[in-house]
C-alpha cells in the first residue's frame, strides 16, 4: 500500500479519541511533578501534559478510514497504550502480594510458597508470571509500573508493521510517520503552531515528534521558556553537559565568594543552611512588640523544633527562644501562634488583644490611610514601618564524621546571637556597596510593580512598590551574585538563556513570599499557587540550599526540525502553519501578564543582549483577559489571523477548561467569527487533586477540532433546534457502538460534552443564522445575567442527551415519567458507580437536566469526593413539600430508610401504600427498589451496601402485595 492510497477526509481524532487512556496517561504525567520533562525549567501556569499534545498532533495527521476499530487500535500502538505498549514501558517487577491478587488459588499454589515467590523459579518464568499478572491488571494497576510513553523510544518493530500495514507508510520512528503523514496531507513535513505557548508544551511537543514548529506568546517570559525548552532540552546531550558545566562554575565562584566574606559560617564551622524571618509589629492595644508566627512549630520531620516566647519586660517585647520538643510539645506548638486567620494574638497576657485577636487591617492601618510606601533605595524595613523583620532562627549544617568515616551532616535549629546578627549587618552592608552598580546593569530588578489584580497585594499590605522589595538582602546578594556573572562570564544565546533559567528557579525558591514547610525542614516556593501572597514568617535560604533550584536535572533530546520562537501579539503574527494547537486565556482567572513580571524584572534590562528582536515588556496593556465584550474582540481578532494564516485543509485545536453553557456559546461564537467550524470536541481529565484547591475545580481540559468554514448556507434560529436533536443523538449512537464495554473509553461527561460539540457542530456549519447579529452581539456588552442568544441551543443540546442516556437498569418509559431532579439523582448515582467524583461532573449533570440547586441531594460536595446521599443519609425533613421531595423517587428513598430504621419491611410498604397511586406506579415503584438494590453490588458504592439489601427486601414485598 503507498502512502497516498488511503484518502483524507477526516483525522483520526474528528470521528473518535481514546479519551479515557489519555486522561490516565496525562494524569500520571502531572502526578510526576518535577519529573516532568518541562518544569525542570521553571514556573509556568497550566502547562499541558505532553502526551495530551503528542495524542492531540499525531490525532490530527492520522487519517480516520473506513475501519474504525482498526484505526483505534493503530493510534494506541503510536501512543504505546495497547496491551503490547505498555508492556515495553513496563519498568519494576510488580511486588509478590500485589501479584496474588490477580492469580487464582492453584496458580499461587504453583507460583509460591507461602506469601513468597518459589526459589527455584527460572528467570523466564518470573517474566511469564510477571506478564501474565500484567495483563490482568486494568490501565490504572498498570500505569503504576510503566515509564511514561515518551520515556521509551516508541513502539517495537513488531508494531510498527502492523501500523504500516493499515496506513499505507513506511516508517520506523514517529517522527518519520509524521513526516509522511504530512507529506500526505500538506505536500511537506507538517507545521505546527502555538500562539499562546505559555510554558512550551505544544512547540516542545511537536518538535520532538517530528514536526516543524512556530510558537509564540505575548509575554516574553513564556517565550523565553519556549525557546529553552527546545534549544536546551531539545538541543542533545552535548548542549546539556556545556550547561552543566557552565552552572557549576558560577556555583563555585559565588561559593568562593561567600566563604570568604564570611557571612554563611559560624565561630564552631556550621554553614547556614536556612534564615528563618518574622514580621514583628508594635501591639495597638498594648505597645508591645510581637513576633508574627503563624505557628511555633519550626521542625517536624528529622527532629521536632519548636519556638517559644518568654516576655523581655523592660524593652515590651519578646525573646524567642529555639529548642527541640517532645511529640506532644510539637503538636501543641503546631496548632499555638500569635496570628490565626481572625488576627493577631497578642503573648502579652495582660492585653485586651491576647484574648481577642486583634485584625490584621487594624495593624495594617488599612481605614487610617494604609501603609507607608517604600522607596527604590529600601532594602530593609525602615524605623518607622508598621512591619519590621526578625531573624530568629537558623538551621545549621555541621559536617561531621560517620561511623563509616564518610562524612555527614548533622544539622542545629538555633535562635541567632550577637555574632549572627553581626553577620546579617555585614551582608546588608555588601548589598549596599552594590546596590546602585548593580540595578544599573540590571543584575538585580529596579522595576517598579504596577498595580493590578494580583500586583495590589504586595503594594497594599506590605509597602511594597518595586520587585526587589520582595527579596531579603541575603536574597539579593545571593541572587545578584549569580546574575552579575551569567551577564559577565557568558556571551552564547543557550548558555545564557540556561543559567537565567536557574536564576529564576532561585527566585521563585527563594523570595519573602516562599514559605516555610516545618513538615519537610525546608521552604516551598513563591508560585505554589496562583498568587503573590505575602507572609508573616518566610524563609532565605543558604547557598547550599539554593543549589537545589540553581541546578536543574534536564531530560535530553535532540530536536532536528525547524523552529520559529518569538514574542509577538497573536492578533498580528505573519507566520503560516498547517496546524494551529492553542490554549488560550479564555476566561482564566491566572494573571499571567502580572504574575510573570517576577520574573521578568530580574533580566528585563539584559534580555536584548540575549535576543536582539524580543522586546522584554510583558505587554500588560495589550493582555488577552477577562470574558467582556473586549476580550471577545480579541479573541476573534487572534483566531481569524489564525484562519488566514492556514491552508484551506489545515486544522486547529483550541483547548480550554470547559465550564458552562455560556462559555460555549461565547467561544462558539468567537470561532463562528473566526470563520472556523467545529468538527469535534473531546474532554481530557489533566488537572490532579491537591490540598491547595480547596472547593469545586474543574478538572477536564477540552479539546475543540476545527476546520475553515466553507458553507455558504444560512439558517433560522428556530430551523437550528431539530438538526441538533437529530446531530446529538447520531453522535450518542455512534459512540456507544464504538465504545469497549470492558475497557470503557468514555466517562459519562464525555457524552454530555458531546452533545455541546454537536450543538457547536450545526450551529458553525453555517455562514450566518438570520436571527443573529454576530459582530453586534459579540462587541456589545451584556447585563448581568443576559443569556447569549446561542445558549439556549446549547443547553437544549445537552438536555437531549441527558434524556437520551438513560442509567442501566431503568425503563425508557419509567425515565421519561420522572421530573428533572428524579433524572439527576439516579443518573448521578451511576455517575458514583463508575467512579466518579469530580465535582464538574455533577455540575455539569445538573446544568443537563436543568437543575440550579442540588445541594440537599449531596452528602458530600467536596473536590474529588462529591457524592449523592444514601436512602439512609436523608433526613426526615427532606420529605413531602415540593419537587424532588414529594417525587416518586424520594418516597421509595424514604421507605428504604424506614424499612432500615425499623428492620420491619411493613413500615417500608406502608409508607409507600400512602403514595397518591401507588397501584397504578407499583411498576415504576417497583422498577426503583430493584435499581437501588442493585447499587450494592457494585464496588464503588459501599455506602450503598446496607440499604441495597433493604431495597431489595422491600421490592419483594412491594411485588407480593395485593389488595
Amino acid at each position: 500500500m503507498s502512502v497516498d492510497s488511503i484518502p483524507f477526509n477526516k483525522s483520526f481524532i474528528e470521528t473518535q479519541f481514546p479519551v479515557s487512556k489519555v486522561s490516565k496517561e496525562s494524569y500520571k504525567e502531572r502526578k510526576s511533578a518535577q519529573g516532568q520533562t518541562l518544569t525542570q525549567l521553571g514556573k509556568w501556569w497550566g502547562r499541558k501534559p505532553l502526551i495530551l499534545v503528542r495524542a492531540a498532533v499525531l490525532g490530527l495527521l492520522l487519517p480516520a478510514t473506513d475501519d474504525p476499530k482498526k484505526d483505534r487500535e493503530v493510534f494506541l500502538k503510536l501512543l504505546t497504550m495497547d496491551d503490547e505498549g505498555t508492556w515495553e514501558r513496563k519498568k519494576s517487577s510488580i511486588p509478590a502480594n500485589e501479584m496474588q491478587k490477580y492469580l487464582s488459588s492453584r496458580e499461587i499454589d504453583e507460583y509460591f510458597n507461602d506469601s513468597k515467590l518459589r526459589g527455584d523459579l527460572s528467570r523466564k518464568d518470573k517474566e511469564e508470571l510477571q506478564r501474565t499478572v500484567f495483563m490482568r491488571m486494568g490501565y490504572d494497576a498498570r500505569l503504576q509500573y510503566c515509564l511514561r510513553p515518551e520515556e521509551i523510544d516508541g513502539p517495537s518493530p513488531k508494531a510498527w508493521n502492523e501500523i504500516n500495514s493499515h496506513l499505507g507508510t513506511r516508517a520506523s520512528t514517529i517522527p518519520e510517520l509524521v513526516e509522511e503523514l504530512g507529506i500526505r496531507q500538506f505536500g511537506a513535513r507538517p507545521t505546527v503552531g502555538d500562539c499562546f505557548c505559555g510554558g512550551g508544551s505544544v512547540p516542545f511537543e511537536a518538535a520532538r515528534i517530528g514536526c516543524d514548529v512556530y510558537g509564540s506568546d505575548l509575554n516574553p517570559v513564556a517565550a523565553l521558556l519556549t525557546w529553552a525548552a527546545l534549544n536546551i532540552i531539545g538541543g542533545g546531550e552535548e548542549v546539556v553537559a556545556e550547561v552543566k558545566k557552565a552552572q557549576q562554575e558560577v556555583y563555585d565562584a559565588v561559593n568562593k565568594q561567600i566563604t570568604e566574606w564570611e557571612i554563611e559560617h559560624n565561630e564552631k564551622g556550621w554553614r547556614g543552611y536556612a534564615y528563618l524571618y518574622c514580621n514583628e509589629v508594635i501591639c495597638p492595644e498594648c505597645g508591645w512588640k510581637v513576633p508574627l508566627l503563624p505557628t511555633l512549630s519550626i521542625a517536624e520531620r528529622m527532629q521536632k523544633v519548636i519556638a517559644e516566647l518568654e516576655p523581655d519586660v523592660d524593652n515590651k517585647s519578646h525573646y524567642i527562644h529555639i529548642r527541640q520538643a517532645t511529640p506532644e510539645e510539637s503538636k501543641k506548638a503546631r496548632a499555638s501562634g500569635t496570628m490565626t486567620s481572625k488576627g493577631m494574638v497578642c503573648p502579652n497576657v495582660d492585653c485586651p488583644g491576647h484574648k481577642s485577636p486583634i485584625p490584621i487591617g487594624t495593624i495594617r492601618r488599612d481605614y487610617a490611610g494604609g501603609l507607608g510606601l517604600w522607596e527604590n533605595d529600601d532594602i530593609v524595613s525602615r524605623p518607622d514601618d508598621v512591619f519590621q523583620e526578625r531573624l530568629y532562627c537558623i538551621r545549621w549544617m555541621e559536617s561531621v564524621n560517620g561511623s563509616s568515616g564518610r562524612e555527614q551532616v548533622k544539622w542545629h535549629f538555633c535562635a541567632p546571637d550577637e555574632y549572627d546578627l553581626k553577620r546579617e549587618e555585614k551582608v546588608l552592608s555588601l548589598l549596599r556597596e552594590r546596590f546602585s552598580e548593580w540595578q544599573e546593569k540590571g543584575y538585580i530588578p529596579c522595576m517598579k510593580i504596577e498595580p493590578g489584580d494580583k500586583t495590589d497585594e504586595p503594594i497594599r499590605t506590605r509597602g511594597w512598590t518595586h520587585w526587589h522589595h520582595l527579596f531579603t538582602p541575603r536574597q539579593l546578594l545571593y541572587h545578584g551574585l549569580l546574575s552579575e556573572l551569567i551577564h559577565t562570564k557568558y556571551s552564547e544565546a543557550y548558555i545564557k538563556v540556561s543559567l537565567l533559567i536557574g536564576l529564576n528557579r532561585s527566585n521563585d525558591w527563594d523570595s519573602k513570599l516562599s514559605t516555610w514547610d516545618n513538615s519537610t525542614d525546608k521552604p516551598k516556593n513563591t508560585f505554589y499557587n496562583q498568587a503573590l501572597n505575602t507572609l508573616f514568617s518566610y524563609p532565605s535560604r543558604g547557598l547550599s540550599l539554593i543549589s537545589n533550584s540553581w541546578f536543574y536535572t534536564t531530560y535530553t533530546t535532540q530536536i532536528e526540525t525547524k523552529t520559529e520562537i518569538y514574542p509577538v501579539d497573536g492578533r498580528v503574527l505573519t507566520f503560516s502553519s498547517d496546524l494551529w494547537i492553542t490554549d488560550p486565556p479564555y476566561a482564566d482567572a491566572i494573571n499571567y501578564h502580572e504574575l510573570s513580571e517576577f520574573f521578568l524584572s530580574w533580566y528585563e534590562m539584559n534580555f536584548k543582549s540575549i535576543f536582539p528582536d524580543w522586546y522584554s515588556d510583558s505587554k500588560r496593556v495589550m493582555a488577552i483577559k477577562g470574558s467582556g465584550e473586549d476580550f471577545r474582540k480579541s479573541m476573534v481578532e487572534v483566531y481569524r489571523n489564525l484562519t488566514n494564516h492556514m491552508p484551506e485543509n489545515g486544522a486547529q485545536i483550541v483547548m480550554f477548561t470547559h465550564q458552562d453553557a455560556n462559555v460555549w456559546a461565547d467561544l462558539a461564537m468567537i470561532l463562528w467569527a473566526a470563520g472556523l467550524q467545529v468538527t469535534s470536541a473531546w474532554c481530557i481529565s489533566t488537572e490532579t487533586t491537591s490540598g491547595l484547591k480547596v472547593g469545586n475545580y474543574v478538572q477536564g481540559t477540552v479539546l475543540l477540532v476545527l476546520r475553515k468554514q466553507t458553507s455558504e448556507d444560512v439558517a433560522f434560529l428556530d430551523e437550528i433546534y431539530p438538526e441538533v436533536e437529530e446531530e446529538v443523538k447520531k453522535q450518542l449512537h455512534s459512540m456507544l457502538e464504538i465504545d469497549d464495554k470492558e475497557d470503557p473509553n468514555f466517562g459519562d461527561t464525555d457524552y454530555q460534552l458531546a452533545a455541546y460539540a454537536a450543538a457547536l457542530r450545526v450551529l458553525t456549519r453555517y455562514k450566518q443564522i438570520e436571527d443573529i447579529d454576530i459582530e453586534r452581539e459579540l462587541g456589545r456588552p451584556r447585563a448581568k445575567g443576559e443569556k447569549n442568544p446561542l445558549e439556549g441551543v446549547i443547553e437544549n443540546a445537552v438536555k437531549i442527551a441527558c434524556d437520551y442516556l438513560v442509567p442501566v437498569g431503568i425503563d425508557s418509559w419509567v425515565w421519561k415519567q420522572l421530573i428533572p431532579e428524579e433524572r439527576f439523582y439516579l443518573k448521578g448515582l451511576e455517575l458514583e458507580s463508575h467512579g466518579e467524583y469530580r465535582t464538574g461532573a455533577y455540575q455539569e449533570l445538573a446544568r443537563g437536566f436543568g437543575i440550579r440547586e442540588y445541594k440537599n441531594l449531596q452528602q458530600s460536595d467536596k473536590a474529588n469526593e462529591t457524592r449523592l446521599k444514601t436512602a439512609s443519609e436523608f433526613k426526615d425533613r427532606d420529605v413531602g413539600g415540593e419537587g424532588f421531595s414529594s417525587s416518586l423517587v424520594r418516597n421509595v428513598l424514604f421507605a428504604i430508610r424506614q424499612t432500615r430504621q425499623e428492620e420491619d419491611t411493613s413500615a417500608g410498604k406502608v409508607w409507600l401504600r400512602e403514595y397518591p397511586g401507588y397501584w397504578e406506579k407499583r411498576k415504576e415503584i417497583l422498577e426503583l427498589l430493584r435499581y437501588f438494590a442493585a447499587l450494592g453490588m457494585n464496588t464503588n458504592m459501599e455506602q450503598w451496601q446496607e440499604d441495597s439489601k433493604t431495597a431489595k427486601m422491600l421490592s419483594v414485598v412491594v411485588e407480593q402485595d395485593h389488595i
